[in-house]
């Protein structure tokens, strides 16, 4: 049975974070709000967890994982970014956006994608993860709550509860989410190429919404 965190989305309780927090660094899988929608998130360093995330999630290890990050000055620890890069990102962060970078040696090779050696960034715009990520002190692994065979991510707390309650070890509820998943561009390359159009307005960074 997962446990349920009931927090306050603007002013989210220290100790239930705290909770939280320790059945990620225990291995656990937890469900938490972000700007998009809920995602799925496990300790960075945890194998075994990283395998149950993708298991949950109904994905192999060609579908790219993303790190949600504090800030920028994270990045650099996980992902190769020249000045290009960081100016394009600074323009949506925090926000809803994905960034596809090229991957450092700190990011395990099971995280990263297996062919290409990139990994997915974000830095959310949401106090509650942000806190989360802060009494941990480093980045998540996370995935978009979408469930496997289906195209919508989940939005409602209770309804994730009760449908991945033997699968999840936490749930973070701050109320409903944007329905929305991120926009993803892959900026790993010369150019910037939009991946995916999500909540993130890709005008913002300069970009068609041309897929």
């Amino acid at each position: 049975m997962s446990q349920l965190f009931e927090v306050h989305p603007d002013n989210p309780q220290p100790r239930l974070l705290k909770q939280a927090a320790q059945i990620l660094h225990a291995g656990g899988i937890a469900a938490v709000p972000t700007d998009s929608s809920y995602a799925l998130v496990c300790h960075l360093d945890d194998k075994a967890a990283a395998e149950n995330l993708r298991r949950i999630r109904g994905v192999d290890d060609k579908h790219h994982l993303t790190l949600l990050c504090r800030d920028l000055s994270e990045v650099s620890s996980y992902a190769r970014v020249d000045n290009r890069q960081y100016r394009l990102m600074k323009l949506g962060t925090p926000g809803p956006f994905t960034f596809i970078l090229k991957a450092t040696k700190e990011v395990p090779r099971r995280l990263s994608h297996p062919s290409r050696r990139t990994i997915g960034l974000r830095v959310p715009d949401h106090r509650v993860t942000q806190e989360l990520l802060a009494i941990l002190g480093q980045p998540l692994l996370a995935t978009t709550l979408i469930p496997p065979g289906e195209r919508e991510p989940m939005n409602d707390a209770s309804l994730i509860r009760a449908r991945f309650q033997k699968l999840l070890q936490a749930v973070v509820d701050a109320g409903a989410c944007p329905a929305q998943p991120t926009t993803v561009v892959d900026i790993s390359g010369a150019e910037p190429v939009l991946v995916r159009v999500g909540r993130g307005d890709p005008a913002l960074l300069g970009l068609a919404q041309v897929v």
